[in-house]
């Protein structure tokens, strides 16, 4: 989905295009090209638009302010005192960004957050923080505070790393006899496309990777790093949620407040910009990178940004990024062989690198096709009247960064208008910033197509709970050169994972760096976020090398795929699941059941008289379902029992977010014999029954009877995406921690080698789960 700007923006946005005389909307919708829808939208922004954006920014501020952060010390106290010290650094960090520089409000948030470290053993993080207060301002008087804890925290360091010298050898030693060490996997991470994989170039589907060998399931594909990306804010992180029947909890901190603003690696202690009270960063580097690349000039603006959205955000800072010079060699004429695009009706993506004969990765950004006239004209005109604001108030903040400013204009950029208000005597980054302006367009326009989610799993289960319960959210949108060549299937032979902060090879250190790079190069490129792409299958040569979009065939059904694939992409699926399926429906309409969450079901549902399986009575969706018995169920009936179900296990799920598994246990044995007289044990409806049943048994610490549920749900999750899946994966390894936690030895033991065996192909050897699992089988082998 694409990341639009907030709803009082696109209101206002489509009230002015609904305004517009017939005629201008006619000639606005004719535009093809983005120069001049650009400067067509330029011309119709006025006062009283920045006036509204202005307004809305109200509801968005990111300035300084001591009276804030002296609240949200506060809390942190209040965190403190009751030993939640992880929220109460959250607190605390919260307080340091809306401190303002140099202040005592700074010093003191910076003093209290280091206490909070140090009760969650971060030593040299308290140390840092330590630091930084006395940097701040420190009230002298309590100074001995912080050298008290100053000498504890290097006492526990040194501790630390004597006891890490003396392990050193161990696992070296280990490290020896490693049977990962044979793995596809294993080696040191490089980015780009493996040996095994070529770009193909066709009319229909444009650039895409193809296999010229055998490739392995589990073996690494593509590695990639994103050319910029923005990280979504309010995305909750901490539990806390409004729930479903009137159970209000706060939602304390979203994916803003945990993770760095430009490589998204999680901390508990940001370094906070020193102009605004938003963007804050893991590390001093990664705050002066950014400041660098984007932050300088997004800073002031952080307020319109936001209400913007992430899209025209990200698009931004492509063009940050890039410059000038590379976005006039984007422009120029190029060779027949780099204007190959592909057509509408597929991916639309550009090449790896390393192996265009273009150069930068910036001209594969560039060439990404923007779609203009597939979008519709109101999004058109939202999107270019949404640049032409940002870039109006971007002339009012003073000149373009260095990569913008400090270049000549070729030949090429003289015949470039430089917008309506370009004035004999203005200075030349008028007309460089009026470039940016488009650049930042075209960009918005390609992002709808190109932009990739970042999705991490988030633990979702109650803080108190002994229950793990996680789901994947995502915390940041992207645009990833090489991940760009892949295609789409509804049902893929790869699959992606994404790792955000350092990256470590096998034997734990960071990686090695080329001879030829600087210090600052290789410790730039070895942090951030990076995308794996691994074979879900085995490929052979000739195959293409196909990852899904988001519209998977195990979650929806063949239609809604295509409808939501075709308003998004441009394109009608005809991937080999689609054309299957396509043909099993068209011989036997009975195959697929929407969900009340609109998700695809291999029918799964049972007779209520002779318990036989029910079928479609017709191709009507409405005209309900018979048995081989001529027993006959309503479409209405079918769906009222669903929902019924459904409420039920939500409540469930509610009780046991609040400690209160017994009367959930209760609730779900209940519905359990009603969804048992109309849904087969692969019905994914009874697989969440299970797998909730499973929770409330071990909230009450009864192992036993929760692997036996989370049995039940396997089946269902087996039935549903398929015994090579990670959701199958993930559920075992669930079952691997009861069996475990129940002192069920030979359970345990039997399912951990399935386990171990998809999570490596799916995620690689070294995921955390893996390590877990290894701890475990060493414990239950002695």
């Amino acid at each position: 989905m694409m990341d639009l700007p907030c709803a009082q923006w696109q209101d206002h946005v489509a009230m002015k295009w609904s305004d517009l005389e017939p005629k201008l909307k006619e000639q606005f919708a004719s535009l093809l090209e983005i120069d001049e829808v650009f400067k067509c939208a330029l011309s119709l922004v006025k006062q009283d638009d920045l006036d509204f954006l202005h307004s809305v920014c109200a509801g968005y501020s990111v300035q300084k302010d001591a009276a804030l952060a002296a609240k949200c010390r506060e809390k942190g106290n209040s965190c403190f005192k009751t030993r939640n010290y992880t929220a109460a650094a959250l607190h605390y960090s919260k307080g340091v960004c809306f401190a303002p520089r140099s202040s005592e409000q700074l010093s003191l948030c910076y003093a209290n957050r280091s206490a909070a470290l140090y009760h969650l053993q971060h030593y040299q993080e308290c140390l840092d923080d330590i630091d930084r207060a006395v940097k701040n301002g420190y009230p002298s008087h309590l100074l001995h505070k912080l050298e008290d804890r100053h000498a504890l925290c290097f006492n526990h360091l040194s501790v630390h790393e004597k006891g890490s010298d003396d392990d050193q050898n161990t696992a070296l030693n280990d490290c020896k006899g490693s049977d990962t060490a044979n793995s596809p996997s294993a080696g040191p991470l490089t980015f780009g496309i493996c040996p095994q994989v070529v770009i193909g170039s066709s009319v229909e589907k444009g650039r895409h990777l193809v296999a010229v060998d055998r490739i392995a399931p589990g073996e690494v594909i593509v590695t990639d790093r994103p050319y910029c990306c923005v990280l979504i804010p309010r995305m909750e992180e901490v539990k806390g949620t409004v729930g479903r029947y009137g159970r209000e909890t706060e939602v304390l901190f979203g994916t803003e407040d945990r993770r760095c603003h430009r490589c998204l690696a999680e901390t508990l202690s940001p370094v906070p910009c020193e102009g605004c009270s938003y963007s804050r960063y893991c590390s001093t580097a990664c705050q002066q990178e950014a400041w660098e690349e984007h932050h300088r000039w997004e800073c002031a603006l952080g307020a319109d940004l936001m209400v913007m959205g992430v899209m025209p955000q990200l698009a931004l800072r492509v063009a940050l990024k890039a410059g000038l010079k590379n976005f006039l060699q984007a422009r120029e004429p190029i060779g027949d062989e780099c204007k190959k695009s592909k057509p509408s009706c597929f991916n639309n993506h550009s090449s790896d690198p390393s192996t265009s004969p273009c150069g930068s990765s910036y001209l594969n950004v560039y060439n990404l096709l923007h779609h203009l006239n597939n979008h519709s004209p109101a999004l058109r005109f939202l999107c270019a009247v949404t640049v032409a604001t940002v870039y109006l108030k971007l002339s009012k903040a003073g000149p373009p960064p260095g990569s913008w400013s400090h270049a000549r204009l070729s030949a090429a950029t003289s015949q470039i208008p430089h917008g309506p208000n370009k004035k004999e005597g203005d200075a030349d980054w008028n007309a460089e910033l009026w470039l940016l302006g488009s650049a930042v367009l075209r960009h918005v326009l390609q992002l709808r197509c190109n932009a990739q989610a970042i999705v991490v799993l988030q633990d979702t289960g109650a803080t108190n709970s002994a229950v793990q319960s996680n789901r994947e959210i995502r915390i940041a949108t992207a645009l990833f050169p090489t991940l760009s060549l892949l295609n789409h299937s509804c049902c893929p032979n790869s699959s992606l994972v994404f790792s955000t902060g350092d990256i470590i090879d096998p034997s734990g250190s960071a990686l090695s760096a080329d001879f030829s790079e600087s210090q600052a190069e290789y410790r730039s490129r070895a942090r951030g976020v990076t995308v794996t792409v691994r074979a879900a299958k085995l490929i052979t040569p000739g195959q293409e090398i196909l990852h899904c979009y988001g519209p998977h065939s195990s979650r929806m059904v063949t239609q809604e795929r295509q409808r939501l694939l075709q308003e998004q992409y441009y394109f009608l699926c005809q991937c080999e699941a689609c054309s299957q399926q396509h043909q099993e429906n068209v011989e036997e309409p009975i195959q697929q059941w929407p969900s009340a969450e609109g998700s695809p079901r291999k029918l799964g549902l049972l007779c209520t008289k002779c318990r036989g399986p029910l079928k479609k009575s017709s191709e009507d969706r409405e005209a309900g379902f018979v048995c081989s018995c001529s027993h006959y169920i309503s479409s209405s009936d079918v769906k009222n029992r669903l929902q019924e179900i459904r409420v039920n296990l939500e409540k469930a799920v509610d009780l046991m977010e609040t400690d209160r598994p017994g009367e959930a246990l209760r609730l779900l044995k209940k519905t359990q014999c009603q969804s048992g007289l109309i849904l087969a044990e692969t019905h994914p409806l009874q697989g969440e029954l299970a797998d909730a049943t499973a929770r409330a048994y071990a909230s009450m610490g009864d192992w036993n009877n929760a692997a036996f549920h989370l049995e039940l749900s396997a089946v269902a999750i087996a039935s549903q995406f398929g015994e090579e899946s990670i959701e199958l994966g993930r559920q075992l390894f669930k079952l691997a921690q009861l069996h475990f936690n129940g002192g069920s030895r030979g359970p345990a033991l039997s399912v951990i080698p399935k386990v171990r065996r998809l999570l490596c192909l799916h995620c690689g050897p070294h995921c955390h789960e893996l390590q877990e699992l290894k701890a475990m089988e060493d414990c239950l082998q002695g």
